[in-house]
């Protein structure tokens, strides 16, 4: 059976592309993200999956659910992934949405790990920094401590890792001075 992405990907690039050609992009975001988060909920999970419930009616169900958060092309995307059976996509379609959103705005998710908190400033000009380094606008997904970390901060953006941690410093240098 194919991945979840292989399949996902035609719906989130014809939703992208929707989006783009009427300049509509927050409104997608918001609506994809509203409509994966009732289609991950466990009871709808349940629905979907028995035949005790004809596609007309989950369509009306889950729309209802939705209400006002879907405008008439969301309720038809709705709509064909319920008739294809594919209503549990709705999660991995916003997320690949929002990557190619992202890409196309410049933006890049990065989740910033650190030994202690960080104060405003010092996040400030971190994201900063980083945003300079990467050329992109930076959005900050999680912000986590970790002590082990001794210091200094670990950045995930993508498949890039800058690992400016005392942790990291001290494995680098053991492996240079290492025969």
């Amino acid at each position: 059976m194919a991945e979840a992405i292989t399949i996902a990907r035609p719906y989130a690039e014809g939703v992208f592309a929707l989006a783009k050609e009427h300049g509509d992009f927050d409104r997608w975001s918001e609506m994809l993200e509203a409509a994966a988060t009732v289609a991950s909920d466990a009871d709808m999970k349940a629905l979907t999956g028995t035949p005790l419930v004809d596609r007309q009616q989950l369509a009306d169900l889950f729309i209802e659910i939705c209400g006002e958060r879907l405008d008439e092309q969301g309720r038809n995307l709705v709509r064909l992934l319920i008739h294809h059976r594919r209503l549990d996509l709705l999660p991995t379609i916003a997320a690949h949405y929002k990557a190619l959103r992202n890409e196309a705005e410049g933006v890049v998710e990065v989740q910033i790990t650190t030994a202690r908190p960080l104060d405003d400033a010092l996040r400030a000009k971190l994201v900063d920094g980083l945003g300079r380094r990467l050329d992109r606008k930076i959005e900050v997904t999680v912000e986590d401590t970790d002590e082990q970390l001794l210091g200094g901060a670990v950045v995930r953006a993508g498949d890039l890792v800058i690992d400016g941690s005392a942790r990291g410093q001290l494995k680098r240098m053991t492996s240079a001075l290492s025969p």
